[in-house]
């Protein structure tokens, strides 16, 4: 089985469209409730970055990535590569949608010998290309990746997620500059800009805007959209694909805590604790936010 891959030779119908945007949509419901239960099983983690990247990775694992879920190793597989480590939980929880990794062992997150370390390691976790967490090295390591499949005539893609605080790292631009001189167009940079970083709002810890003309002045194709829109990322995702000749770099500004108004209101929200009696309460509100 390979999901998603065979590429759009003509545009979609608007029934074709609009089918395709709700089927993506259920995913990033699915996709959230993964990870609250996962969260749930430590009671505490970075679920508000889970829930709010789940709308981009319910496109990415179920409408843009080449893969075969039985062969996490097929060499012509798109890349997906997870920058930022503690996102893992939302990674398991896309992979768990996406068939990778089986659903039931979700429940094992964190826990002692499970292959779902609360920070993503390559070593532990079939799919998971890289081992992330020390912020800075997706960029370079998907540059790298991309070279050598260009060598090989490999025409797969390489995915890079990066967080708005990741831009706070040289290297990061260090290896932009890098994908572009080698006008490496198999590249996709996705930057998660939540406004939120371990030592505050991301504006007040180092200013990074404005992000998108950073990035086009790195030589980049830059798109800009809401990060829980569903829709506006399809569209992008689309243009992208379509792109030819530099890099591409999508810039979602998501909410932290999307899709659960308990957890969206919260004022530390990076690491966040859970309450028992909250759990159920954040389950309720995310299928009343689906049914609207």
């Amino acid at each position: 089985m390979t999901s998603l891959s065979t590429p759009r030779t003509a545009a979609p119908s608007a029934g074709d469209q609009a089918e395709r945007i709700a089927r993506i949509r259920q995913a990033a419901y699915r996709i959230r409730r993964n990870a609250l239960d996962m969260g749930e099983v430590q009671g505490q983690g970075y679920i508000g970055q889970a829930l709010g990247v789940a709308d981009v990775l319910a496109v990415v694992y179920t409408d843009q990535l080449r893969f075969r879920p039985e062969d996490p190793h097929w060499p012509d597989r798109d890349r997906f590569l997870l920058s930022i480590g503690h996102y893992a939980i939302a990674a398991y929880a896309a992979m768990a949608e996406a068939g990778i990794i089986p659903l039931e062992e979700l429940e094992t997150y964190g826990s002692d010998e499970s292959r779902l370390p609360m920070s993503a390691m390559a070593s532990y976790t079939p799919g998971m290309e890289i081992s992330g967490g020390s912020l800075g090295h997706g960029l370079g390591v998907a540059t790298g990746m991309a070279l050598g499949l260009r060598h090989l005539g490999n025409p797969a893609r390489v995915f890079n997620l990066l967080s708005d605080g990741e831009l706070d790292e040289g290297s990061t631009w260090e290896a932009a500059m890098s994908c572009a001189h080698h006008g490496l167009d198999n590249v996709t940079a996705i930057v998660d800009v939540n406004a939120l970083q371990a030592d505050g709002p991301t504006a007040g810890v180092l200013r990074t805007e404005p992000v998108t003309d950073k990035w086009q002045a790195f030589g980049w194709h830059a798109l800009r959209v809401d990060g829980n829109d569903v829709a506006s990322l399809v569209a992008a995702f689309d243009e992208i694909g379509e792109h030819r000749g530099s890099p591409s770099v999508l810039i979602c500004d998501t909410r932290v805590g999307s899709g659960v108004p308990l957890l969206e209101t919260r004022e530390k929200a990076h690491f966040m604790r859970v309450e028992e009696h909250e759990w159920q309460i954040a389950r309720t509100q995310l299928e009343e936010g689906l049914a609207r």
